[in-house]
Order: C-alpha cells, then sequence, then structure tokens
C-alpha cells in the first residue's frame, strides 16, 4: 500500500547524447507522485522552513522568477513534487563538485506522473543525486531527521571516484571549447576520445596517441635518461648507479658531498634524498630508496630550487617552482603538531588530485632534516625557533614568465632528446630567470604524462591554460576533429536514404560508415546484420579510426530511449512527420510532440553544416528555422511556394520537374537525371520511392559530391545494392522483411 506522501520512481532514463530536451546528456526520470498531486509545498506545514534550512544554498536558484531566491519562494507559495525534485537534485549535485546544469520537470497525459529531466554530467552520480533528492524531501514532507552533510559526503566522494581526474577534465573543457567532441573510452578512467572517426585522437591524462612507449620508458629509467641528454650536451648532475649502502658512500665521495640519492626509476619524489652530506644519512637515504625502484643512484646536489618546466609539442606550455617548507616552535606544540596546524591546516592541501598542495607526512626524508637540526616529530621547539620541514615543497609557485628563453628550449631539447610529445622537465636552479649555464644549474628528471594540476591551481600565482595548450598541439587551428556525419531521422524512409547516400558516398572514395536498420556496414563488409539503427551501433563507428565518413538512422523511438550518439553532425535529414504517429510509452501523443524529437536531428546541425528536409511537410518547413547551417529542401513538386520563396532567396532545393530531377541554386538549375533512368524510382509507383532519392541526392550535394558522380551514382543505385542481396537466393523476401521491420521499429 502507498503512503499517500511518496515520490516513486516508475523508470530512469539515459539519454546520453543531444535530445529533445538538451544537447547534453542527461537522465529522464519518470515519477509518480501519488497523493501529493493532490497537495502542493504550500499546503505541507513546516516543509519550506525544513527543505531550506538543510539546503541554504537553494536561495541562489532563481527559477522562473528570474531572481535569486526564486525556486524558494516557489516551494513557499506553492509548487510540486517533480520541480522540487529538478531543483534538489541539481543542488545536490553542486554541492558535490558538479556543475548543477540543466533541469526542467513536465507533466505528462497520466495523473500524477511527471517526467523530471536532469543533466548528467556522470550518469552514476545523478542516479544518487536523484535518489537521494527523493529520500530529502519525502523526510522534510514528513518531519523526520536527514543526514544532508553524510549525503553530501558519498556523493562527493562518488563524482571524486567515477569523473574524469583534473588533468584530464581540463583537456575536455579545452577541446569543447574549440567545439572538437570527445568521448570517455574508459568508465571511471582516463582515457578520453577527442575527435571522430578518421579525425580521432587520445588521451590518457597528459599522455597521448603520440607518447611512444619507448620514450616512456626511457623517462623511468633515469641513469639512461640521464646519459642520453648529456650526450646531446644538456647539462645533468654527475653520478653513477650504486648496488649497496657501501658503494653509495664510495660514490658520494668520489663526486663530492652533499649529494642526491633518489631510485633510479622512482616516481613522485618518493625516496628521493636531497643535500645528504654524512655517511649515516647516505646509508639511510640508501635503505629507502631502494624499496621504490629497481634500483639507487648517488648524483651531485646541484644548488638551488627545483622548477617543473611542463613542454608540450616542443613548446614551453607552464612552469612551477617548488619551495622550502618551515614551522615555526610556540614553545608549546610538537613539531607534528606544528606541521597539522601551520602547514596541514592549509585548504590546499589534501591527498586529492583536486589539491595543488600535498600534505607533508612525517617520512623518513623530513625525520633526517629534523635530525640535522637535532629535533623528531615529539620535539617542541622553543617560540620563534623557525624549523626546515622539507627541502623541496609542492610545485606551487607559477614562474612561467620569468623563465629565460634558453631555459625553456633546453627543457624542450630534453624532451625531444628522450621523445616524449608531452613532457615535465624538472631542473634545479637558483634563478630561472638566468641561463643554467651561468649559474651551474642541471635538469634532474624527465617524466613522462606529467600532472597538470600545479599549474591549473598554483598556490601562488596564474593558473595557465595547460589544457588549451594540449588540444592545440593535437589540433591545429585549421582541424575540427570531426569527420562529416549525417544524421537521417524522420517517420518513413530512413533506411532507403541511408543506403542510397552510403552507395554514392562510397563512389567518392571516402572509407564509410552505415548504421541503420539493415545493420552495421563498413564499405561494403556487412559486420552487423541485425538492426542497428540506435545509439550503440552509430557509438561504434565514431570509434572506428578508419570511418570517414558515417551516416546513421536515427529512429524516433531511439532519440527518445538513447539520445543521439554525436554532439553536431555535417548533415542533418528528416525525410517526414506522421501527424498520426504515437509513442504513448513515451508520452508522444501528437504531432506537435513527434515535432519536438524531430527537431533535436535539425538542433544538431553544424553552423557550417546542412539540414535536408521535405518541402511537401508544413511541420518540416516551421523546423528550417530551426537549422543553425544551410537549408536544402527537396520536393516532388518544382512548383510548390515553399521552393519557390527559398530559391528565391538564394537557397538550394532538390525537385522534380518534368520527369527529371532538378538541382536549383537560386535561379540556376541543374539537369541531373530522368526518373526513368533511375532504377529505385522504377521499383513502383510509390510517390515515397521518388522522395527518398531526392533526399540522398540532396544530402550528397550538402557534402560537396560531384554532379557527375551523383549522376552516375544515382543510375546505379538499385542494381549494385540488389546484385549482392540476390546471390542469397531469397532478395525478394528479405527486401520484404526489412520494410516490415522498419515499421516494427516505429510501432
Amino acid at each position: 500500500m502507498m503512503s499517500k506522501r511518496d515520490i516513486e520512481f516508475l523508470k530512469i532514463v539515459s539519454l546520453r547524447g543531444p535530445n529533445m530536451w538538451t544537447y547534453r546528456p542527461v537522465l529522464e526520470a519518470w515519477i509518480n507522485i501519488h497523493g501529493l498531486e493532490d497537495a502542493n509545498s504550500s499546503t505541507i506545514p513546516g516543509f519550506y522552513e525544513r527543505l531550506s534550512a538543510w539546503l541554504p544554498s537553494l536561495e541562489d536558484h532563481r527559477c522562473s522568477y528570474g531572481e535569486q531566491g526564486g525556486f524558494l519562494r516557489r516551494v513557499k507559495e506553492g509548487t510540486w513534487p517533480g520541480h522540487i525534485l529538478e531543483h534538489v537534485t541539481l543542488e545536490l549535485q553542486s554541492l558535490a563538485g558538479l556543475p548543477g546544469g540543466f533541469g526542467k520537470a513536465r507533466g505528462t497525459n497520466h495523473r500524477g506522473i511527471y517526467k523530471v529531466v536532469i543533466r548528467a554530467w556522470q550518469e552514476d552520480v545523478t542516479r544518487a543525486a536523484l535518489h537521494a533528492a527523493r529520500d530529502l524531501i519525502l523526510a522534510a514532507m514528513e518531519d523526520r531527521p536527514f543526514d544532508v552533510a553524510a549525503t553530501i559526503e558519498h556523493l562527493t566522494d562518488m563524482a571524486d571516484s567515477l569523473c574524469l581526474g583534473p588533468s584530464t577534465a581540463c583537456i575536455v573543457e579545452a577541446a569543447t571549447e574549440r567545439g572538437i567532441p570527445t568521448i570517455r573510452l574508459l568508465p571511471g578512467g582516463n582515457l578520453v576520445q577527442i575527435g571522430y572517426g578518421a579525425s580521432m585522437r587520445r588521451i590518457w591524462t597528459a599522455e597521448t596517441d603520440r607518447t611512444s612507449a619507448i620514450a616512456e620508458t626511457i623517462s623511468r629509467d633515469k641513469d639512461l635518461t640521464k646519459t642520453l641528454l648529456s650526450s646531446c650536451g644538456v647539462p645533468v648532475p654527475e653520478g653513477r648507479e650504486v648496488d649497496s649502502p657501501e658503494d653509495a658512500w664510495e660514490a658520494a665521495l668520489d663526486i663530492g658531498l652533499p649529494v642526491c640519492v633518489k631510485p633510479i626509476d622512482g616516481n613522485h619524489g618518493r625516496g628521493v634524498f636531497i643535500d645528504v652530506k654524512t655517511k649515516e644519512e647516505v646509508e639511510m637515504a640508501y635503505s629507502v630508496a631502494v624499496n621504490e625502484g629497481s634500483g639507487v643512484l648517488v648524483e651531485r646536489s646541484i644548488p638551488g630550487t627545483e622548477h617543473r618546466l611542463l613542454i608540450v609539442g616542443g613548446k614551453l606550455a607552464a612552469a612551477t617552482r617548488g619551495d622550502v617548507v618551515y614551522v615555526e616552535g610556540d614553545g608549546k606544540s610538537t613539531v607534528q603538531e606544528l606541521i597539522g596546524s601551520q602547514i596541514n591546516s592549509d585548504p590546499r592541501r589534501g591527498p586529492t588530485e583536486l589539491h595543488p598542495l600535498s600534505e607533508i607526512l612525517i617520512d623518513s626524508i623530513v625525520t633526517m632534516e629534523l635530525a640535522r637540526q637535532g629535533f623528531n616529530s615529539e620535539s617542541v621547539p622553543p617560540a620563534g625557533k623557525k624549523i626546515l620541514i622539507q627541502r623541496t615543497d609542492s610545485h606551487a609557485f607559477d614562474v612561467t614568465d620569468d623563465v629565460h628563453p634558453d631555459n625553456a628550449a633546453m627543457a624542450a631539447l630534453a624532451a625531444r632528446i628522450i621523445g616524449l610529445d608531452i613532457a615535465g622537465i624538472d631542473l634545479v636552479v637558483e634563478n630561472i630567470s638566468s641561463p643554467l649555464s651561468e649559474q651551474h644549474g642541471a635538469i634532474v628528471e624527465v617524466n613522462a604524462g606529467p600532472g597538470l594540476l600545479m599549474h591549473l591551481k598554483p598556490a601562488v600565482g596564474q593558473p595557465r591554460p595547460v589544457g588549451r595548450a594540449i588540444v592545440d598541439y593535437l589540433f591545429p587551428k585549421s582541424e575540427t576533429g570531426r569527420i562529416p556525419i549525417v544524421g537521417i531521422s524522420g517517420s518513413r524512409g530512413k533506411t532507403s536514404v541511408a543506403r542510397c547516400l552510403s552507395h554514392l558516398v562510397r563512389l567518392s572514395g571516402k572509407f564509410v560508415g552505415l548504421a541503420s536498420t539493415d545493420g552495421l556496414l563498413l564499405n561494403r563488409r556487412h559486420v552487423q546484420k541485425t538492426d542497428a539503427a540506435n545509439w550503440t551501433a552509430a557509438r561504434r563507428l565514431l570509434l572506428n579510426r578508419s570511418v570517414e565518413t558515417a551516416i546513421l538512422e536515427n529512429g524516433i523511438r531511439a532519440i527518445l530511449g538513447e539520445g543521439l550518439a554525436y554532439d553536431r553532425c555535417q548533415v542533418g535529414v528528416v525525410t517526414n512527420l506522421d501527424p498520426e504517429e504515437k509513442y504513448p510509452d513515451f508520452s508522444i501523443e501528437d504531432a506537435d510532440d513527434l515535432y519536438k524529437v524531430l527537431r533535436t536531428q535539425v538542433d544538431v546541425v553544424l553552423k557550417t553544416g546542412t539540414s535536408v528536409l521535405n518541402a511537401a511537410d508544413p511541420k518540416l518547413v516551421e523546423m528550417a528555422n530551426l537549422s543553425d547551417g544551410e537549408v536544402i529542401f527537396f520536393a516532388r513538386d518544382a512548383e510548390g511556394p515553399v521552393i519557390i520563396d527559398h530559391c528565391t532567396n538564394g537557397g538550394r532545393a532538390v525537385v522534380v520537374k518534368q520527369g527529371e530531377i532538378i538541382l536549383v541554386a537560386g535561379n540556376v538549375e541543374t539537369r541531373l537525371a530522368r526518373l526513368t533512368d533511375i532504377p529505385s524510382v522504377q521499383l513502383g509507383n510509390e510517390p515515397f520511392r521518388i522522395d527518398n532519392v531526392l533526399a540522398a541526392l540532396a544530402a550528397g550535394w550538402a557534402l560537396k559530391m560531384p554532379l557527375g558522380l551523383l549522376i552516375a551514382g544515382i543510375k546505379a543505385f538499385e542494381q549494385e545494392a540488389l546484385h549482392p542481396r540476390s546471390r542469397t537466393g531469397n532478395g525478394r523476401r528479405r527486401h520484404k522483411k526489412n520494410r516490415q521491420g522498419n515499421r516494427a521499429h516505429l510501432k
């Protein structure tokens, strides 16, 4: 028995691409509010007070009033649970560290049933936020306790573990700013594809598909790295690999004290001891370093401060400086307590990638520094006494503008010698504004896959757009990361248009991928023979490096249940809109509802692209105003008012006049072919056969295919398409089955 106050989730639909609501992925939650349909928020005693007290930041939601506090005003005056669920979910996401984003609540034709649409930055987090918002709202309605802080902490932990790390996220954001599409390839990981098909690149944090595996291996071997750099004239600290504490001390004496002791292939600074001066310190440093790598190096200790120079594509993108960390005694607190109160209390310090500074731990390196000064972690320094804790803290001070050009060139040379396209070059120097050669500085490490957070959130100084530098390196300004994508939607004819256009594109020499109800085809190879007019199949084509043009059929049910597989397209075709078509399971009951679904295909056409629309359909003519790009109409009637008006204003159209297909551009007409010469039209007397050919030719024209190719291709299409099927011995029967499949898909 349902309680009177309940919000029941009937289903949650994941729309993973552009959809009838927005361009971005969303979750569409269908809810039943049961008895709450008769009780808006103003009728529930104490609800407004509890909700606003638990989530005071809801004050920032402007809602329909367009002013701060607008949403809470609606709650006080009276609104329904779907609207409240939308805003509370968005706010919980925001408090968990995600942008708030798009939200909408709409009723359906059934009493008490609503759709709540929420921007899904990460699907699992958004689902959890929806359920948490429901529980919070019901608790506020029923005056039950609710642990808001624990809920936000849980959602924050989910976001931290499931969303992209900051280094990868900054590259993805930079790509988005340039209009380059991205696809996350590894759920919960940082492997990302930038671009589609043959134009794609891949990144994994700060590594790219141009990052050499050999170069990465070399960079992990510090001794080999030094040898290669030194042979090319790059200053490095002299030193050698050692195999025992005694050998380490002998090497230190040969080099001259002080020295640096570190693992030969360690990372993140673990086990690195600098300014080591005594035999005891050398032996202790060796015993730690040997457990952090496969060997130990002893090197000359370079005077100065460690700097990190980020090199991207042979150019300096950013630079930071480490610093010496001290605490000051107060005569009462231990060193460990002083570290906690004076250093680790800094909100910029923390254990995650989101913190630009690391927490200081009492490790063997800190212990050695304290011992040199006559202290340990439990010592209580006198008031005013400064205690050195760490000689090289996190690289958190931006010095990009201070780097001498010679030092930038030397760092770029080091990256090139090792073979890295993106590298973090660590150099020790007293003054980064002077050349290394003038102050006996040296490059001490070359790092593959360097962290970017220190440049995005320096503790001091200006953040640097390192994500943009990486994207600009991968995609010079003339490149978009896109391939021509043709999306085809409508009530009927999609498969025939897609099949015909695929034939034309293939003749042009482009490697074409086709996803339709016919299946999945890569050029002539039929790799999937079941219905492929869906998100998953389309995404397979966009992940394929061979695909130079993608033709994707988008059925109405697929748009409603999955969204589009791509963010934008070069050509968007809408064949027709059947006003009698209904999808009651999606609450699509009339032509106006269907219009909102099919317009999705037009909404995503690029400004440089083209919408191909049926001029005989008034709803599609109305849709032309939504296109960011050009519009090409097609129609069997060359004298229709829509065609005449469109072409009079310089537009393009594909029409039939006196039994011939004509391409019209403004007042220029080009005869393409007679209908009697086109085999696919001659298969029957149905008018839709002509419409399908006109739509395919319009899309080919939009793709700038040569007229001669369009003529030859359309005359050969049906013959070429049918012969392979006839070899199966059941071509006629299979053709009939496909038509039935199309109808079934639209039910």
